[in-house]
């Protein structure tokens, strides 16, 4: 299996004191083993480094250049994106989340 056929998980993380992206956090990681050959996983930490350009990008693809940029729109935090785009902009049940990364698999052509 290579690279190009594994989907792309990001969460959008304030810090560690913002509980809901914690929890968002914790969610994923319980859930990403079973999932382990076919995902990558990234916790976006946006206040921070690279992850401030990320989050910046995501925000855009959301709403475009403009709004973001006149109008301080930005994606929901915290959230949670699949192959860039919003999945969750709350903390989803486990089988939901499970369902989503199948369904994003599925459209790779992945089985598992």
């Amino acid at each position: 299996m290579g690279e190009n056929s594994k989907i792309l998980i990001e969460v959008m993380y304030k810090a560690d004191y913002c509980l809901a992206c914690y929890y968002m956090d914790e969610a994923v990681r319980e859930i990403i083993p079973k999932y382990a050959p076919y995902v990558e996983y990234r916790r976006v930490e946006f206040m921070r480094g690279k992850g401030k350009q990320r989050f910046l990008e995501l925000s855009i693809s959301l709403f475009g250049e403009d709004n973001v940029r006149k109008y301080c729109r930005i994606a929901p935090v915290p959230s949670l994106f699949i192959e860039g785009e919003l999945i969750f902009d709350a903390i989803p049940p486990s089988f939901e989340l499970e369902e989503a990364i199948e369904e994003a698999l599925g459209e790779k052509g992945v089985e598992i």
